[in-house]
């Protein structure tokens, strides 16, 4: 099968992610049935779809036209089965929960034709261990879309052990119809691209804490006052939801040796201070309300030295290159339009110079966590002058 002959797309769950997922094919031309376990999700789903392409249509961005043909594009349902009879793509974005996810993707195999693709939106759980409930695994891949789905354009394609190339290129160039950036992470590795690499530097600042050596406060000044981070790292992890972030690094933890998680993360959950949802988490947030803490001051900045997190961030994405995860352009695109960078963390790397990299990796190995010690790919391209900018060559060529 090719992209070309994907007609009809089922989507399972229709949640935040799920209606997401759902409008954006139906925006792409697909005809898409959106099926979750009861009619009141299914319908607060849709009312989401259709003040979503509203508020298009009231700037101007979209036509009545466009407006109403994207809305028949979509019919609901409760029966999964018939949801998934004559669908070329199934993509699930149900509850994070392994089991769960297993049973799902049992039944709607026996259910759907036998060229269908089946697509989890995991944004952390392994693809092959999904794959493994099905008895051709071959079939099955990683989708994981951004959140909002409607405005990111990114979505990283994940490859299980067992997922052939060809349902890679498949959605790859599903992908690219949809108008989104897609990207390719060849193997299934725990947070794939994205989460594989921001996770290292939360943790990494968590651990600082644990320590006692600096606090959130000084870090935070000093990543948003020197780095131009709007919202710091712990201003960033209450926003996301510390919980979000501990379940991903729960996870993580048992899959990468010698990882462990940052002590203050696991405390505030069992807390139950998660950030803004909460009205507390590492700062206080009012009315649930995310606001810049004053606490922030440029006394505070000149305590920490912001780089450190940059440089734990860079050698995680050195490693996902080594072992051949994914490429340098593809990384760099994934955390520009996944996380709103402005510049690539491998372009960084090159800017700082490898050898800069290596040595504060190296301070950082040494003072705090030997954790986070240099990878062998940075060691090797600083022995082959291989420095970034100003050799003309590090991860990418000047």
């Amino acid at each position: 099968m090719k992209a070309d002959d994907v007609k009809n797309v089922t989507v399972l769950g229709a949640g935040f992610m799920g209606h997401g997922i759902a409008q954006s094919f139906a925006q792409a031309g697909f005809d898409v049935v959106m099926v979750d376990i009861k009619d009141e999700f299914l319908q607060k789903g849709l009312a989401n779809i259709r003040w979503s392409l509203g508020k298009f249509l009231e700037k101007g961005k979209i036509s009545q036209e466009y407006h109403d043909a994207v809305l028949n594009r979509i019919t609901i349902t409760t029966d999964r089965d018939a949801a998934v009879k004559n669908a070329d793509i199934i993509v699930e974005a149900i509850p994070e929960i392994l089991k769960l996810k297993q049973e799902v993707f049992a039944d709607i195999e026996a259910k759907a034709p036998k060229h269908a693709i089946l697509a989890t939106n995991t944004s952390s759980l392994p693809i092959t261990d999904v794959a493994a409930a099905t008895k051709n695994p071959k079939k099955v891949v990683g989708m994981h879309f951004f959140s909002p789905v409607v405005r990111m354009n990114i979505v990283e394609i994940i490859k299980g052990e067992k997922t052939t190339d060809e349902v890679a290129k498949v959605i790859y160039a599903l992908t690219e119809k949809m108008g989104k950036e897609p990207v390719m992470c060849n193997k299934d590795v725990p947070g794939f691209i994205a989460n594989g690499i921001q996770m290292f530097p939360l943790n990494f600042v968590g651990q600082l804490v644990d320590m006692g050596k600096f606090t959130p406060e000084e870090i935070d000044s000093a990543t948003t006052m020197k780095l131009g981070l709007p919202m710091g790292t712990f201003g960033l992890l209450d926003f996301v939801g510390i919980d979000v972030v501990y379940n991903v690094l729960k996870f993580m933890t048992t899959r990468i040796p010698g990882m462990k998680m940052a002590k203050c993360l696991e405390e505030r959950v069992q807390k139950g201070e998660l950030g803004i949802k909460t009205g507390k988490g590492f700062y206080e947030h009012p009315g649930n309300r995310w606001q810049r803490p004053t606490v922030w001051s440029q006394e505070l900045a000149d305590r920490f030295d912001p780089q450190l997190v940059v440089v734990v961030g860079i050698n995680r994405a050195a490693e996902l290159v080594a072992d051949e995860v994914a490429s340098p352009s593809d990384i760099d695109k994934t955390m520009k339009l996944g996380f709103n960078q402005p510049v690539g963390t491998l372009e960084v790397a090159d800017s700082l110079g490898i050898d800069a990299v290596v040595d504060k990796l190296e301070y950082i190995s040494k003072e705090y966590n030997k954790f986070y010690a240099p990878h062998p790919l940075l060691k090797q391209m600083v022995k082959d002058g291989k420095l970034g900018m100003k050799t003309k060559e590090g991860f990418f060529k000047y």
